[in-house]
């Protein structure tokens, strides 16, 4: 099989390694040439500044990991191409072209996969299997805190001229670590409303926001909340769930989640497999991608799933511009 990675930054070429691990080396690369990081692993493969010649080379997969404002530029026309799709998260900068995108998709048959890829995190997939159980009775409020310090994420590199600082390239902290809305979602199911309030706290001098507060009422008539920042130092990533009869508390930094069933007055941990890194969410991410341009029809986040968080971020900035007020999202 043949793959297209368009995009070169720090996740481009972590898919890129990804495919090599999973045996895939039949790769070509679509670039501007603008990557911060040095080319020197990128110098085997054939590389085309061209989009329309880079798809005439026919790959069977795009990976598109360029800067999000950038997605749908080469999403639809890698889609009409015949190509399946890995398209990082969020899926754009905007709803614009989305329907575009589906309508080439549903011409051709072919799959999307939208890189929400916390979804790959075994202990999350623990949590949502005894969310789907009932054993701990209904899910009535989750919060998510997701803190970040920008400045640490690339070192090599001006954060402020970073894709995530950049409003141009569809930055900020609401955008880029949208990772709790999708799964949120997943977890809990849809999103019905939205009160949001995004601001800026720090002196990083950003113009984007770097602290984002949401207040979510679910379809099912439980709650959630989500803090995301851009200036938490040490960074911290947490989710707590309250149910009827207990309460899941999961912390990234470690991976593990606390389960507490008051029913059963039971207190356990469910902890990742051993050795478990970050990257392995990557691969098995990858690995569905794979299989589902071989043919397979298996579980992934698709469109539709990316598509409703950006809905979701649209609302919230609505609703921050009117001074938190709930925003009702369509069914």
């Amino acid at each position: 099989m043949k793959f297209l990675i368009a995009g070169l930054g720090s996740i481009g070429r972590r898919h890129l390694r990804n495919l090599k691990a999973l045996g895939q080396n039949d790769l070509i690369l679509y670039r501007t040439h603008k990557a911060t990081l040095p080319d020197t692993e990128l110098i085997e493969y054939p590389a085309f500044t061209d989009l329309d010649l880079a798809l005439a080379q026919k790959p069977d997969g795009v990976i598109i990991s360029n800067p999000t404002s950038l997605h749908l530029s080469v999403a639809i026309p890698a889609a009409k191409a015949g190509a399946a799709l890995l398209i990082e998260k969020p899926v754009s900068d905007s709803l614009i072209g989305i329907r575009e995108l589906q309508t080439a998709l549903d011409e051709t048959g072919k799959p999307a996969l939208v890189g929400f890829h916390f979804r790959y995190h075994p202990v999350l997939l623990e949590i949502k299997h005894l969310i789907d159980s009932g054993r701990l009775g209904k899910a009535l409020k989750a919060h998510a805190h997701w803190g970040e310090y920008l400045p640490g994420w690339h070192p090599w590199e001006d954060y402020r001229f970073s894709y995530a600082a950049r409003t141009d390239l569809g930055g900020g902290a609401l955008n880029t670590l949208s990772h709790p809305i999708d799964y949120i979602r997943w977890l809990m199911g849809e999103v019905g409303s939205v009160s949001a309030d995004l601001s800026n706290l720090s002196s990083l001098q950003l113009d984007v926001e770097d602290n984002v507060e949401l207040v979510f009422r679910l379809q099912s008539g439980s709650m959630a909340t989500i803090h995301l920042d851009y200036y938490q130092q040490p960074p911290s990533h947490t989710l707590d769930i309250v149910f009827e009869e207990g309460r899941i508390s999961w912390d990234n930094s470690t991976g593990a989640a606390r389960v507490i069933d008051v029913s059963n007055q039971t207190e356990v941990f469910i902890q990742p497999p051993e050795g478990f890194k970050r990257n392995d969410m990557f691969l098995a991410e990858m690995d569905a991608f794979v299989r589902l341009c071989q043919g397979e029809d298996l579980p992934h986040c698709r469109l539709a799933d990316g598509k409703r968080v950006q809905k979701i971020v649209e609302v919230s900035a609505q609703s921050s511009g009117q001074r938190g007020c709930s925003v009702q999202l369509p069914s």
